[in-house]
C-alpha cells in the first residue's frame, strides 16, 4: 500500500516506524518545516523528520497546504492512504480527497471521540459504551464526513 505519512512531533514517530516495519511503501513524509531551537537557535528538523531522512523517505515542508502547487505535489504522489498523527496543519478538503482511500487521522487524546453529540443511549448511558483508553482515538476522514472508530 502506498501511504503518505504526515506528522511532526516525537509522538508521532512509533506510528511512522510501524507503518515502515510493517512492509508498506510510505511514498513520502510531510511535516513541518525546521524551526529555531536551543540557545544558538540553529535551525531543528522535527522528530518525524529526522525519523524519515533515516528510513531513506522523502520528506516535504510545505508552509501550508492551501495553494494549488502544494495540492498537486501532494497529489502526484498516488497515495493510497494518508495516515496523520499530530501534523500541526489543516488539510484542505483537496488533500483529504487525493489518496484513493481517504486520510486515517490518529489522535493522542479522547477529545475527537468526544466532539460531537453521541447518539442518545436508551439505557440512559452516555451513547459511547465503554470509553477507549487516551491515545486510542482515530477518525476516518473521505470527503466532509467523519466516520468515528473508537
Amino acid at each position: 500500500m502506498r501511504i503518505v505519512f504526515m506528522g511532526t512531533p516525537e509522538f508521532a514517530v512509533p506510528t511512522l516506524t510501524e507503518i515502515v516495519a510493517g512492509g508498506h511503501e510510505v511514498v513520502a513524509v510531510y511535516t513541518r518545516a525546521p524551526k529555531p531551537a536551543g540557545r544558538g537557535q540553529a535551525e531543528r528538523k522535527s522528530p518525524v523528520h529526522e525519523a524519515a531522512e533515516g528510513f531513506g523517505i522523502p520528506v516535504f515542508t510545505p508552509k501550508s497546504l492551501k495553494g494549488g502547487a502544494e495540492q498537486a505535489e501532494f497529489a502526484a504522489h498516488d497515495a493510497d492512504l494518508a495516515v496523520v498523527v499530530a501534523y500541526g496543519l489543516l488539510l484542505p478538503k483537496p488533500i483529504l480527497d487525493a489518496p484513493r482511500l481517504g486520510c486515517l487521522n490518529l489522535h493522542g487524546s479522547l477529545l475527537p471521540a468526544l466532539a460531537a453529540a453521541p447518539a442518545p443511549d436508551p439505557a440512559g448511558g452516555d451513547g459511547r459504551g465503554t470509553p477507549a483508553p487516551a491515545s486510542s482515538s482515530c477518525r476516518w476522514k473521505r470527503a466532509s464526513i467523519p466516520v468515528r472508530w473508537a
